[in-house]
């Protein structure tokens, strides 16, 4: 890989002539235990195997699946198809002459159409050349109707009315259907009639043609004459022409429509020219929008709106076009023309296609070996050749790399180093260094030097540098100054909701501050100065505090607001006042039924008597915390061994009775475990212990009832009765 282009869209050259150096076979053969020590052909990087030809190729398509590259080239002619998963040549195949120029009918290799230089149409399939016709007259480009299913012609030469020619072959029917009349300025009579004739010198001719096959199905088909005919296909009628520019000067020559592309909506078509000017026109308009030279005159034979494949992430990529002729490749803005980047390989281009959502180039040109182009900033390489990716990375990430993109990796390596250019290492007269010590690093059109090295020359070639940094710091403050100046003191002068209205008036501050520095660097401090500043009682005439609709927010004391609510403290939970206590949760439905049957209650009187009267903490909130609740609660149950003789004891009627129980009776241990998990060990009672004997509840007895046996969750009324 070569990094073939050092503007901020860097280009890396895969394959080509100038990135590895090609052997003849026989030397490769003979050389080849050697060239293991060859560094340049052993780092280089085959991105498709055979992807070259014995002379040079003509023309390169990739297809709508995006896994087959087919290309033409001679000599002798040949045509090559790549399986892109595999990256290998799938099969090679020799035709009769020169392929002019191709399309892939189907979404993959197996339906091909052919073009070849001795006037003729051929159709090839995985299994061959499936079938060849004969034109009237030598074409010029192919174009694919699939609403139809016609494949276009233009051609050169005039029929017997004086009129250039669309031949239509109906690929459905099998036959010539009739053709399209395009004006390219008459016959040429000035070798003595030969226009109509093959082979007629300076004769008119259709010299290319488009479709907009997404949108209105519009052809358009461009001339020698410098016009541009659009077509309906359903009507096969003339739908308008679109004459060529006016002529900057008198001694200009006419130029040539030579390509031709429409963008994806169908309004804007791109128009390539033979002196190397491209335009850009709105359907709805004959005046250009947009004129782009290509910069070296040649003819453009390649125009591309790089459009990606689904809608959404077109939205998403700024809109570029690519226009290329011989000699170069350039990647340029459609909106305003301005140049994105370019691709200049060291032979002739004759043909170029775009893998589509991908950053991949491949190209037809002079030269043995076809050249393939990644711009990792176009997009992300094909999935078949992924690993490019993690390639361009390492290369960028390298420090000798000067293109690197990474900015860690950058500071790391240039640490105190400061750019100088050329006239500033003059200045400190350090340009006698340069190319003696690696203080100096050279780098695009200046040099990289030492922060100690630039420190003391610096000192040096000015000695007065300490008074520049006192008048420096003098400046600052006086800035400082200026900005206190333009900004008012502002106070909160209000009856309720001060704190509010400081918080206000805090934001108000900065945003005069941001505001009074966007003055200074203007350099509009003069006019400000002058502003008589803002009485410090002055409420702010901006935001809550200067509208009217908010003003009794501030002066009623209906409307303050009280930070130690419920109410504020939910909808701010980050605040928290300090003069704010703490309030105590509330009892559950279980907890205020233990509550209810505290001793000293109406259900539990008759019992009251036999036991002494325990003192009832009375709470000054009227209700009983959790925190009194949980020391107050039963204690956990324990396993007892009971016989037939006598029966374990009973189960403590009331509250009283179970918190004095648990006072007395041990507590199990808790052990550590899991959090949200709970232990409890059960102590059985041993044999020596005597049990208690159990009371008996019967109907007869007052005040007792069975249902205080059955433990129950709800606070229902009637299962007590």
């Amino acid at each position: 890989m070569k990094l073939s282009n050092q503007s901020e869209v860097p280009v890396y050259t895969i394959s080509g002539s100038n990135t590895a150096r090609p052997l003849p076979e026989w030397l490769a053969r003979r050389r080849k235990r050697s060239l293991k020590d060859d560094p340049e052909y052993a780092n280089r990087v085959e991105l498709l195997q055979d992807f070259e030809f014995e002379e040079a190729s003509q023309c390169v398509r990739a297809s709508e699946d995006g896994e087959w590259v087919m290309s033409t080239g001679t000599y002798k002619p040949q045509i090559h198809t790549h399986y892109l998963p595999q990256l290998s040549l799938s099969w090679a195949r020799h035709t009769v002459a020169l392929n002019t120029t191709f399309l892939l009918l189907s979404s993959d290799y197996s339906k091909s159409l052919h073009l070849q230089s001795d006037r003729s149409l051929e159709f090839h399939t995985p299994q061959g050349c499936h079938y060849t016709t004969r034109l009237p007259r030598y074409g010029r480009d192919l174009v694919y109707d699939r609403q139809s299913t016609e494949a276009l012609v233009p051609a050169v030469g005039v029929n017997q009315d004086g009129m250039g020619e669309v031949f239509r072959l109906n690929l459905e029917l099998g036959r010539y259907m009739r053709s399209f009349e395009v004006d390219v300025g008459g016959d040429d009579f000035t070798s003595a009639g030969g226009g109509t004739l093959q082979g007629g010198i300076n004769t008119g001719a259709v010299n290319t043609g488009a479709i907009a096959e997404e949108s209105h199905n519009l052809l358009a088909f461009g001339t020698t004459a410098g016009t541009v005919e659009l077509w309906d296909s359903r009507a096969k009628g003339r739908a308008g022409v679109l004459l060529p520019p006016k002529l900057a000067g008198p001694d200009e020559a006419r130029s040539e429509i030579t390509a031709l592309e429409f963008h994806r909506s169908g309004l804007t078509l791109g128009t390539g020219s033979s002196n190397g000017l491209i335009h850009l026109y709105d359907l709805r308009s004959p005046v250009p929008l947009l004129k782009k030279d290509q910069g070296y005159g040649f003819p453009i034979h390649t125009l591309k709106f790089l459009q990606p494949s689904s809608a959404t992430r077109e939205a998403t990529m700024d809109p570029k076009i690519l226009s290329a002729d011989k000699r170069i490749i350039k990647i340029w803005d459609p909106r305003d023309g301005s140049p994105w980047t370019s691709v200049e390989p060291a032979v002739d281009i004759n043909s170029v296609a775009w893998c589509k959502d991908s950053g991949m180039i491949l190209t037809a040109n002079e030269g043995r070996q076809q050249h393939s182009f990644f711009i990792p900033q176009l997009g992300p390489a094909p999935k078949w050749c992924s690993f490019l990716d993690n390639l361009v990375e390492e290369m960028a990430e390298d420090p000798n790399d000067p293109n690197a993109f990474s900015s860690a990796q950058t500071g790391a390596v240039y640490d105190n180093f400061k750019f100088l250019t050329v006239p500033q290492l003059r200045n400190l007269n350090l340009e006698h260094l340069i190319g003696r010590t690696n203080l100096l690093r050279p780098y695009m059109h200046g040099y990289f030097v030492a922060q100690r090295l630039y420190e003391e020359a610096r000192l040096i070639s000015n000695p007065y540098i300490w008074e520049e940094e006192r008048a420096k710091q003098v400046k600052d403050k006086i800035d400082k100054e200026r900005e206190s100046r333009i900004r008012g003191k502002k106070k909160a002068a209000v009856k309720v909701n001060k704190k509010l209205a400081e918080r206000l008036l805090n934001a108000e501050e900065k945003k005069d501050r941001r505001r009074a520095q966007r003055v200074l660097e203007r350099g509009g401090d003069e006019e400000m100065a002058d502003a008589p500043a803002a009485a410090p009682s002055e409420i702010a005439d901006k935001g809550v505090l200067g509208d009217s609709r908010f003003a009794k927010l501030f002066e009623d004391e209906d409307f303050a607001v009280d930070e130690t609510s419920r109410e504020f403290q939910l909808l701010n939970p980050s605040t928290a006042p300090e003069t704010s206590e703490r309030k105590e949760r509330g009892l559950t439905a279980v907890e205020q039924e233990a509550v209810d049957d505290v001793p000293g209650s109406s259900s539990d009187d008759s019992n009251s008597d036999s036991e002494p009267e325990r003192p009832v903490k009375i709470q000054s909130s009227g209700k009983i915390s959790s925190a009194d609740y949980r020391r107050t609660k039963r204690p956990p149950p324990r396993m007892q061994v009971s016989s037939s003789t006598h029966t374990g004891s009973a189960r403590d009627r009331s509250f009283g009775s179970r918190a004095q129980n648990m006072k007395t009776k041990q507590k199990p241990q808790r052990r550590g475990g899991v959090v949200g998990e709970r232990e409890i060990s059960f102590n059985p009672a041993g044999k020596s212990k005597r049990a208690e004997p159990a009371v008996r509840y019967d109907n007869t007895g007052s005040g007792s009832f069975r249902a205080k046996e059955r433990r129950s969750a709800s606070g229902n009324t009637f299962r007590k009765m």
